[in-house]
């Protein structure tokens, strides 16, 4: 009964910090805060990769490892929905701003299409920024909020992607 319990405070014998019952327990928490199906697995993973780095950094192993994983489950669960939350609310500014197609004159369609290609040639960070700084009209506390990147950081990649920008567009001589 004791090296059961101990085998359980450590995982099993190939290195998983979870036993079966504890995973289940994990999966069941994650469900029941309202995570996907799909999600599941990765929430476990998440839970898992957590009680390796609580031991990988020399803290000792919970006393109860599997109220500690449900715990931590019912945190990743919130965290899920926070992110949903986060993701809905920057759809929805996007859409509102978003205007019906109407005709416009020949020298607006071609900077229209030039910043388009601009902005397709430019890293997926510095894109993010530059839409949610002037499509989205975010300030840039807002964005380094919502992206959870400091300050400085999206004030960097805003210029840097500004300044890309800008030369793309003199290249192609349309400003």
């Amino acid at each position: 009964m004791l090296r059961r319990k101990a085998r359980r405070a450590q995982g099993d014998q190939h290195g998983d910090p979870l036993d079966a019952d504890q995973e289940r327990r994990v999966r069941a928490v994650l469900a029941l805060g309202g995570v996907p199906q799909a999600d599941l697995p990765d929430g476990v993973q998440q839970v898992r990769l957590r009680l390796l780095e609580r031991a990988a950094s020399g803290q000792e192993a919970p006393r109860d490892v599997s109220a500690w994983a449900a715990v931590v489950a019912s945190r990743l669960a919130m965290d899920w929905h926070r992110a949903k939350r986060r993701q809905e609310r920057l759809g929805e500014r996007l859409a509102s701003l978003r205007q019906p197609d109407h005709a416009s004159g020949e020298d607006n369609r071609l900077l229209s299409v030039a910043v388009a290609r601009g902005l397709d040639e430019l890293p997926d960070a510095q894109r993010q920024i530059l839409v949610l700084r002037f499509y989205a009209d975010l300030p840039v506390r807002g964005i380094a909020e919502e992206l959870g990147i400091p300050e400085g950081t999206v004030k960097s990649r805003l210029h840097t992607a500004v300044r890309a920008l800008r030369a793309r567009l003199h290249e192609d001589e349309v400003v």
